[in-house]
């Protein structure tokens, strides 16, 4: 049965990607239109209703679904597939399948999934390599519902708990987590995209932060 992202976390992607109803030029150069759809069937001057777009969605989403499904060999709870479907739906599944990321996580490295997500902000632009705001927003929001997943399950997904000794796996990193979140997007007076790309930066930080301070505890007890 083929597996397929929550309704929430859809709801995410279309955010992140924006519904657009007439073909225009991305961030770096490339003809989109719709919730993100690129391709040769895109042209200057094309334009599409709402049921297209949803159409178009929903090809696009099932190739990248499909994608983490097949090349993802650890068991991955609804967000964290979710998170990778939204990586690889941006990225491309080629990209994605040839990532370190994807290496590293099938060799079971969980906790290094956060931080191979945030190097995945540059585009090219003037034919140089640049940080484009949008996609670091994008890598952070992902990384928060990565990180949101460590016991999730769903009518068809069995929870799967995060490898024992993960910062991801204990209740203190998740709850703290949950509260960063709510406390950023309240002084952001919920803010929409924005307020939550801020959110979930701050929640990678403090897990990225966590993970080195447990790290170097542990290198001195040894």
């Amino acid at each position: 049965m083929p597996r397929h992202v929550t309704d929430a976390v859809r709801a995410k992607l279309e955010q992140f990607e924006g519904l657009r109803l007439a073909a225009y030029h991305d961030a770096v150069g490339v003809l989109t239109i719709g919730y993100g759809h690129t391709g040769s069937d895109v042209r200057p001057g094309l334009t599409i209703d709402r049921a297209r777009a949803d159409q178009l969605l929903r090809q696009d989403l099932a190739a990248a679904e499909a994608a983490v499904g097949r090349l993802v060999k650890v068991p991955l709870t609804d967000n964290q597939f979710g998170a990778l479907v939204s990586f690889a739906f941006n990225v491309g599944v080629g990209a994605f399948q040839g990532s370190t990321l994807l290496r590293k996580l099938n060799a079971g490295n969980y906790d290094a999934v956060p931080g191979e997500l945030a190097k995945w902000n540059k585009g090219t632009v003037n034919g140089k390599k640049v940080a484009i705001p949008g996609l670091t927003n994008r890598r952070a929001a992902e990384a928060g519902i990565w990180a949101a997943g460590a016991q999730v399950s769903s009518n068809y997904v069995a929870a799967v708990p995060a490898p024992a000794g993960s910062l991801l796996a204990k209740p203190e990193t998740l709850a703290g987590g949950v509260s960063v979140v709510g406390a950023v997007a309240g002084a952001a007076g919920n803010g929409g995209p924005m307020a939550w790309a801020l959110a979930a930066a701050v929640v990678l930080a403090v897990a990225v932060g966590a993970f080195y301070f447990v790290k170097r505890l542990r290198e001195s007890a040894s």
